[in-house]
């Protein structure tokens, strides 16, 4: 039984004294406003119970910044448009989730012109739990905050806590917090684009766009052509596909380091149960459990927005043309405070643009113009998230809710979720699958007829179903679902979803495969694409599912029990080394003679050859070889010299829609590209100062943390479905600093009671603080595979609380 402290924490006064107040006495004959207890059970898991929202709220704000308060109070800074005044002119930030970076001159602009009062105002419209559980998370914050800015907590966030930027909070932060999330997969893609943009002038001549110069652009360096740079996987399992109770598995890939890190916790409520994760500054389960139903998200392939190009009046470039007519654009005075090298405080304005649809941008890729404000033509973005006024709504709705059955109503019912597919069961349930998000009302048709030529036959080469729409026209507006919550949405009819009682599946491809057996097809192409190839990590994760159904993944029978669950998703499988080690082995390997790289010279491949000969074709930490793969494979990756647009020579057996799971496959080792970056990855190998044996956990640790520790996995271009992600391009000089990847894990199923039971971990721990208890624990865990049981029930949580806060105000 783990040793249990007992911490009491009290305040009189403060705090907002609105709101509801069914707490219980201080005992001097007033109520406090916030009362609630915390318990932390071993890895920092906090458990807290509270007699309403307001309450949680208050918990949950208090543990949270006590995990990880330097971390969320950059990313309100952020938000607030406040960088350049407290960090200075010259400093930079990155939406990790996203891959957008500003400096914080720009990315003050953006937010303090795009997170306005009117933009975050429908968000507090919420329900009551919602502005109840933001109101006390705010009160619980500023608590820990002013305990430390007294001198508490010593020792604590030493990379913050003295920085003039460490203040209190309003709940118009949390609400610009939210706001932000919505925007992931849309406008904060674009800060710089949106934040930059000026109409054209004598200081501010227009480029010429030339359509030739767009369609030999590489679509990878397109905002969002590859979907966002983060991903996940996740099966629900119904009852033909396991040999007790349903089963989920959640695996959301995300950054190890920012705002969007998951935080694990559990709420107890008398309306509600609930225990999982959520990103950092939202308090309620995004992603969790509990005896009715349990549900994961991954990214979807659906684009959030669409372009619209105006014709503008030629003596004003303020100025477009709609039905017949010139409007205004809007026009903004947007001030922000600047810190200076000399330590002064300088203010610089800019007058940034608006059109009904939303803001003016100019887009810009590898110095190519692609959408730039002339004097006849301008661009602006219309965000469907930037309308979701349902967000918080959807999470604390599921929540709340009492059945299977309930959580899939109200999946489509609220129509909130911004930009994840979820899947969902719960005991002896089916498998639920719905890409049932907000997405712009734009069918295929309407793009035949509105689209803007010629720029919208260039986006749909570099970046198929995103329309850029002709804004001179109210026909080209944005259609309306009658069963859609709000207007110009696709409404859930018209949006992928399926039940069955085997499985379902997303890794981050689109819907159309979410069970192979039945394939989801009809839909608008701004949804997703149908009858495509499918990732290497898509198509692992379907065969694992489908080998473990029948029986030949040998294991023993044919169905799932939490143990091959566990064992399954966390063990380093590289579907690529499935499709070409062999290949590889049985021709270049048996070439007496070295290989020419693409730079030519001759490389000896004979030592590595008799590495992956013996590879256990993994990537688990005693597993030898597979960085020698990663560094080949890593250079055939990405889109290679084709014949036709259907001919990769890759892979001598093509796609084929018919078997998709399987297909394209047969390494085409013939191919002298594919020869010669088999040659540059053991040059790659050869040149860093790893031997050619070394094991995968003495090259591959975490890239956030003050000690090594091994992180086994690998990445989704080889094939892998256990996710540990470098974001660096290669083999640095210490290895593979993973910093991106399996993020929170929930392996979930239900015992003959009902009682739910889970396992998982939070990969890189509960708290960013290095000096917490929590910093790493739960990664050490995580390395050595050690699955951790996620406390649910009262005795299981009694036997193994650490630490109990009894927090009250």
């Amino acid at each position: 039984m783990a040793g249990i402290s007992l911490v009491i924490l009290t305040a009189c006064g403060g705090g907002n004294s609105s709101g509801r107040s069914d707490n219980s006495d201080n005992g001097d004959g007033n109520s406090p406003q916030y009362n609630v207890e915390v318990r932390r059970t071993s890895f920092g898991i906090p458990h807290i119970k509270a007699s309403n929202y307001a309450n949680m709220g208050y918990g949950y704000g208090y543990v949270h910044a006590q995990d990880n308060l330097c971390v969320l109070a950059e990313d309100l800074l952020t938000i607030r448009g406040e960088r350049a005044r407290y960090l200075g002119r010259d400093g930079t930030y990155t939406i990790v989730a996203n891959g957008s970076t500003a400096n914080n001159v720009d990315s003050d602009f953006f937010w303090k012109f795009t997170a306005t009062d009117e933009a975050i105002a429908p968000l507090k419209n919420s329900d009551q739990e919602a502005i109840d559980a933001t109101r006390g998370f705010v009160a619980g914050y500023n608590r820990y905050v002013n305990e430390l800015k007294a001198g508490d907590h010593p020792g604590r966030h030493l990379a913050c806590r003295d920085e003039a930027w460490i203040t209190e909070i309003t709940v118009d932060d949390m609400y610009r917090r939210y706001f932000r999330l919505t925007l992931l997969a849309s406008s904060s893609v674009f800060v710089n684009e949106v934040s930059q943009a000026k109409p054209p002038g004598p200081d501010n001549l227009p480029l010429p766009v030339e359509l030739d110069d767009i369609l030999a652009l590489d679509p990878g360096a397109l905002p969002l052509s590859d979907g966002l740079p983060i991903g996940s996987n996740m099966y629900a399992l119904g009852p033909d596909a396991v040999a007790g109770e349903s089963m989920l598995f959640g695996n959301p890939h995300f950054p190890w380091t920012g705002t969007e890190r998951l935080y694990l916790t559990h709420l107890e409520l008398p309306d509600a149960e609930i225990m999982g994760a959520s990103l950092y500054g939202v308090p309620a389960v995004l992603i969790g459990f509990n005896e009715h139903v349990a549900w994961s998200h991954t990214v979807s392939t659906a684009y959030r927005f669409t372009f619209y190009e105006l014709t503008l009046n030629p003596v004003d470039p303020t100025q477009y043309l709609y039905d017949g007519e010139m409007r205004d654009m809007e026009a903004s005075e947007v001030s922000i405070d600047i810190l200076e090298g000399d330590g002064s405080l300088t203010t610089e304005t800019r007058t940034l643009y608006r059109s009904h649809y939303g803001p003016m941008l100019e887009l810009a890729v590898s110095g190519v113009p692609v959408l730039e404000w002339s004097p006849v033509k301008a661009y602006t973005l219309r965000d469907a998230n930037a309308e979701n006024d349902s967000l918080m709504n959807q999470f604390f709705r599921w929540n709340r809710a009492q059945s299977f059955e309930e959580f899939v109503a109200l999946h489509g019912s609220v129509l909130g979720v911004p930009w994840v597919n979820t899947a969902a069961t719960g005991p002896g349930k089916p498998a639920y699958y719905g890409d049932v998000t907000v997405v712009p009302n734009v069918p295929d048709a309407k793009v035949q007829t509105c689209g803007a030529l010629p720029l919208q036959t260039a986006l749909d080469q570099l970046m198929p179903g995103l329309p850029i729409l002709d804004g001179s026209r109210s026909a080209c507006e944005w259609d309306s679902d009658d069963d859609a919550p709000r207007p110009g949405i696709f409404g859930p009819a018209n949006l992928p979803k399926i039940t069955r009682n085997d499985w379902v599946h997303n890794c981050n491809d689109s819907y159309w495969l979410s069970n192979p057996a039945e394939p989801l097809t009809g839909f608008a192409a701004i949804i997703g694409d149908e009858d495509s190839e499918r990732t290497l990590r898509t198509r692992l994760c379907m065969q694992q599912v489908i080998q473990r159904l029948d029986g030949s993944d040998g294991r023993p029978g044919n169905r799932f029990d939490l143990d091959s669950l566990q064992e399954i998703t966390l063990e380093s499988t590289v579907l690529s080394e499935q499709l070409g080690r062999q290949s590889v082995l049985d021709s270049y390997c048996a070439l007496p003679l070295p290989l020419p790289s693409s730079g030519g010279a001759l490389v000896d491949t004979s030592e590595a050859c008799a590495v992956l000969a013996s590879w256990d074709g993994k990537n688990n930490l005693e597993s030898v070889g597979g960085h020698i793969w990663r560094e080949f494979w890593r250079r055939i990756a990405g889109p290679l010299p084709i014949a036709t647009p259907a001919d990769d020579l890759r892979w001598l057996t093509p796609f084929s829609a018919a078997d998709p799971v399987n297909t394209p496959a047969s390494l085409n080792v013939l191919n002298p590209i594919v020869a010669s970056a088999f040659a540059d990855g053991i040059q790659a190998v050869l040149d860093s100062p790893f031997e050619l044996d070394t094991p995968m956990g003495q090259i591959q640790h975490s890239g956030v943390h003050d000690s090594i520790i091994p992180i086994f996995g690998g990445e989704g271009f080889e094939g892998s479905f256990t996710i540990a992600n470098a974001r660096n391009g290669g083999l640095e000089e210490d290895g593979y600093n993973i910093t991106y990847g399996n993020s929170y894990i929930q392996a979930v199923t239900w015992d003959e009671n009902g009682n739910p039971v889970a396992e998982g971990f939070v990969t890189y721990s509960q708290s960013s603080d290095p000096a917490s208890p929590y910093y790493k624990n739960m990664t050490e865990a995580y390395s050595a595979k050690q699955w951790i049981k996620l406390p649910y029930l009262e005795t299981d949580i009694a036997a193994d609380t650490v630490e109990t806060l009894n927090l009250s105000e």
